[in-house]
């Protein structure tokens, strides 16, 4: 069966725990600049650089609200400026991933096991997983038809909130001339 959904394109951003908050921000507050689709999701005003021993990229968003624990998340092509490799996961699989410098307006920290390459995915809602029998995790086939045509895969996020959405990477937006909002057609 095939269904139709839009792209978000996720540029380079990081989850923070209040904790760490603090060590970058003071008493700032995690204000809201914009929501995102999902909800109870934000980008907020503020912004850290991010910085290894080779190479640092300013102005990466932070997002909102806290969570209980700190990723960072980039592209492949950030990962080559700032001399990293770190694994394509999931939100919140943080094992063994890379370690990074935040610097913020009062202060700066290093992180360990919180840098990752996001791995595709698709933010399903619960009446689509019901009506199209999709199971958390399952493997999509999405089909581009843009300038740059395609197919890849993506891996089911289901939650009673989600906004139906993939959610691709700007080194895979890029590759197949992809914009927000687009639209491609998934395979379940």
């Amino acid at each position: 069966m095939k269904i139709k959904t839009t792209v978000g394109i996720s540029n380079r951003h990081i989850h923070l725990t209040s904790d760490t908050f603090k060590i970058l921000f003071g008493n700032r507050k995690l204000e809201k600049l914009r929501d995102i689709n999902q909800v109870g999701q934000f980008a907020s005003f503020l912004t850290v650089t991010i910085k290894t021993a080779k190479n640092e990229i300013k102005n990466v968003r932070v997002m909102g609200p806290f969570r209980k624990y700190n990723q960072v998340e980039i592209s492949k092509t950030d990962a080559r400026v700032l001399g990293l490799n770190p694994p394509i996961r999931q939100s919140s699989v943080l094992d063994d991933s890379e370690s990074i410098t935040l610097v913020g307006e009062v202060g700066s920290v290093t992180l360990d096991n919180c840098c990752i390459i996001a791995e595709r995915h698709v933010h399903i809602t619960n009446e689509i997983r019901d009506k199209y029998n999709i199971k958390e995790g399952q493997v999509i086939k999405v089909k581009i038809d843009t300038i740059k045509k395609g197919e890849i895969e993506a891996f089911a996020r289901i939650s009673d909130d989600a906004y139906f959405e993939i959610h691709l990477d700007t080194d895979d937006g890029n590759a197949f001339l992809l914009n927000n909002n687009d639209e491609v057609e998934l395979e379940v």
